[in-house]
């Protein structure tokens, strides 16, 4: 009997998605930054998830090939921003938020995120500075 129950527990945990799973699908997918420059892929990145740049809307100042030239680490300026990860190490926080990292390539300033889906096609990305936080809203890509 008891090898019953744990095959059929076991079988239930497999077919009902983690809650971890269901956050990251509500966050997951390709999303217009609020300014419309660029549309951020978001999807897992080994143990986290993060986002990257992966269409420029608006071409920026040295086009398609920009740099990453305001980042204050001179070893990381020649890398591409198209392809680079701009919200990195995001995991579960509350509920259906989830928190992590955002890079600024304009700034090159990196500020703790917070990542939530307000709807079906509205994702509010938060960038903070100790307890001060500045929200943007982000559109799903069609």
């Amino acid at each position: 009997m008891r090898s019953h129950f744990t095959v059929a527990a076991l079988a239930l945990s497999l077919a009902t998605p983690t809650a971890a799973a269901l956050a990251q699908e509500s966050v997951a997918g390709r999303w217009i930054t609020q300014d419309g420059d660029a549309i951020v892929e978001i999807g897992r990145c080994g143990e986290s998830v993060c986002g990257k740049v992966v269409k420029f809307l608006k071409p920026p100042p040295q086009g398609v090939g920009q740099r990453d030239v305001n980042n204050p680490d001179p070893k990381l300026r020649s890398r591409r921003l198209l392809g680079m990860a701009v919200l990195t190490g995001f995991r579960p926080y509350k509920g259906d938020e989830w928190k992590g990292e955002i890079y600024d390539p304009k700034a090159g300033k990196t500020y703790s995120s917070r990542l939530q889906r307000a709807d079906a096609n509205t994702l509010t990305v938060k960038g903070c500075v100790g307890p001060f936080c500045k929200s943007q809203t982000w559109k799903r890509a069609r």
